[in-house]
C-alpha cells in the first residue's frame, strides 16, 4: 500500500515535469512559428510593395516620356517661332529702310502697311514664344517632380530588395528550428501520455486498495459497533437482571419480618400457658411441706 502510494506520488511528479517540458516545447514552437510567419509576412509585404512601386515607376516613366515629348515639341515650336521672329525683325529693318528711301508716296504707304503687318506678326510671335515658354517651364517642373518621385521610388525598391535576403535567411532558420521543436513536442507529448497512462493504471490500483481498505475499516467499525452494542445490551441485561434480583431480594427481605412477628405472636400466646403451668409447681411444693 505504501509502495503504491509512493509510486503514485512519483508518477504525479513525473507527469507534472513532463507537462512542464511539453508546455515549454509548445511555447518555443509557438515563438519560432511566430518568427517564421513574421518573416514570411514581411517578405510577402515587401514583394507586394515592390510590385506596387514598380507599377508606380512604370506609370511615372510613361508620364515622364509623355511630358518630355511635350517639352521637346514645345521647344521645337519655340525655336521655330524664334527663327521666324528673327526673320521678321530683319524684314522690319529692311522695310524701314525701304520706307526711308521710297521714291513716291504710294511706295512709302505700301511699305508702311508692310511694316505694320510685320510689327503685328512680331508681337504675335513674341506672345506665342512667351506662352510656349511658360508652358514649357510648367512641363519642365512636372518632369523634375516626376523624375524625383521616380528616383525616390527606385531607391526605396532597392532598399527593400536588400532586406529580402535577411528575411529569407530568418525564415529558413526559423523553419528549421520549428521542425526541431515539432519533434521535441512530439517526444514530450509521448512522454506525458506514457506517464499519464502509468499514473492512471497505478492510481486505479491504489484506489481499489483504498476502497478495499475503507470497506475493511467500515466492516471492522461495524463489527466493533455490533460488539459494543451487544456488550451494551448484555450490560443492560445484566443490570436489569441485577436490578430485578435486588428488587426480589428487597421484597423477600420485606416479607421475612412479617413471619417473625407472627412467630413472636404465637410464642407470646404460648408463653402465658407455660407460666400458668409454672404457677402450679409452687402449689406442689407447698404440699410437700
Amino acid at each position: 500500500m505504501e509502495s503504491l502510494e509512493k509510486l503514485v506520488i512519483q508518477l504525479r511528479q513525473k507527469k507534472q515535469e513532463a507537462t512542464k517540458l511539453k508546455k515549454k516545447a509548445e511555447k518555443q514552437l509557438k515563438e519560432t512559428r511566430s518568427i517564421e510567419r513574421r518573416s514570411s509576412s514581411g517578405l510577402n509585404s515587401i514583394d507586394r510593395k515592390i510590385e506596387s512601386e514598380r507599377e508606380d515607376v512604370s506609370d511615372t516613366s510613361d508620364i515622364l516620356t509623355r511630358k518630355t515629348s511635350q517639352l521637346e515639341s514645345i521647344e521645337r515650336l519655340v525655336a521655330v517661332a524664334e527663327d521666324r521672329l528673327t526673320r521678321e525683325k530683319e524684314a522690319i529693318e529692311q522695310t524701314e529702310q525701304e520706307i526711308e528711301f521710297s521714291e513716291n508716296p504710294e511706295e512709302k504707304e505700301e511699305n508702311e502697311a508692310k511694316l505694320r503687318s510685320l510689327n503685328d506678326s512680331v508681337q504675335e510671335l513674341i506672345a506665342e514664344i512667351k506662352s510656349r515658354q511658360k508652358t514649357a517651364k510648367k512641363i519642365l517642373d512636372d518632369v523634375t517632380q516626376y523624375s524625383n518621385f521616380k528616383s525616390k521610388i527606385t531607391s526605396k525598391i532597392q532598399k527593400q530588395s536588400k532586406s529580402k535576403p535577411s528575411l529569407r535567411e530568418t525564415m529558413a532558420k526559423s523553419h528549421k528550428v520549428a521542425e526541431k521543436f515539432v519533434k521535441e513536442l512530439e517526444r514530450r507529448t509521448r512522454a506525458e501520455d506514457s506517464t499519464k497512462k502509468a499514473l492512471e493504471k497505478v492510481s486505479g490500483k491504489f484506489q481499489e486498495l483504498l476502497t478495499k481498505k475503507r470497506k475493511a475499516a467500515k466492516k471492522a467499525a461495524d463489527t466493533k459497533k455490533r460488539k459494543a452494542a451487544k456488550k451494551a445490551a448484555d450490560t443492560k441485561k445484566r443490570k436489569a437482571a441485577k436490578k430485578a434480583a435486588d428488587t426480589k431480594k428487597r421484597k423477600a427481605a420485606k416479607k421475612r419480618p412479617t413471619k417473625k412477628k407472627a412467630a413472636k405472636k404465637k410464642a407470646a400466646k404460648k408463653r402465658p400457658t407455660k407460666k400458668k403451668a409454672a404457677k402450679k409447681r409452687p402449689t406442689k411444693k407447698k404440699s410437700r411441706r
